[in-house]
């Protein structure tokens, strides 16, 4: 590859290791929105969930068909970036911050906002937008055809009843399952629980690594004193 006078820094010293068709642009800040460009490099950064929201953009992208909101203006900011003729820059996320304003009183203001938060509530917000549109593509007429809905074909069954709505994009990337075992020490009793979750609040100890954080939350610790548990088996409060 090579690079002429106009290239940047950043392509002059990757060079040949420069990543084929990837993109990499800064994010103009408004005041004090750096919370909200880490969390969109972050998720544009994962590739799995870049590629399906892509997609999803160029399904629904018919202007006057979708109603404008977070959703949209997150996939139309990637599509920006993507398709940028210049592999590196800057680019002003100012239709998605207008949005997020717009949406929540909370990110309003100039104040920094916590990142974790803005990432729990952007990632919320776009579930709530695909299960409307799966239960919308549902109800609709055209649904008994296996066109696409906006997550996904939409399969009718032989006897009418259609399949639930396929998993949005938000789960498939970023949902887990966590499950809590308490075992009885009197009777050896395990009983299982299990969670869904989209993040994990994981104590971060310093000089540490992030898989010896997870397997300390993974720990096992013992309940006793004032935290018993009822064990069904022995009808009673144990260890």
């Amino acid at each position: 590859m090579v690079m002429g006078a106009s290239g940047s820094k950043l392509e002059k010293a990757l060079g040949d290791q420069f990543p084929e068709g990837e993109r990499y642009f800064g994010l103009e800040n408004f005041g004090n929105t750096c919370y909200c460009n880490s969390v969109l490099q972050a998720l544009y950064f994962c590739i799995p969930f870049r590629e399906q929201l892509l997609e999803y953009y160029a399904n629904n992208k018919t202007p006057g068909d979708v109603e404008e909101n977070l959703l949209t203006c997150l996939a139309d900011l990637f599509m920006q970036i993507s398709q940028a003729k210049k592999k590196t820059g800057v680019i002003a996320p100012k239709r998605f911050v207008q949005r997020v304003k717009k949406q929540n009183e909370l990110f309003r203001s100039y104040m920094h906002q916590d990142a974790h938060e803005f990432l729990n509530f952007l990632l919320n917000e776009l579930v709530d937008i695909l299960e409307k549109e799966s239960s919308a593509a549902k109800d609709s007429p055209q649904s008994s055809s296996p066109e696409k809905a906006p997550n996904g074909p939409v399969q009718p069954l032989a006897n009418g009843v259609k399949k639930e709505p396929p998993v949005t994009l938000v789960h498939k990337n970023f949902q887990g399952i966590l499950t809590n075992e308490t075992r009885c020490l009197r009777c050896e009793t395990v009983t299982a629980r299990d969670e869904t979750f989209l993040d994990l609040s994981v104590d971060i100890e310093q000089n540490s690594s992030i898989t010896s954080c997870l397997k300390n939350f993974c720990s096992t610790e013992t309940l006793n004193a004032e935290d018993k548990f009822f064990c069904d088996k022995c009808c009673r409060k144990a260890d």
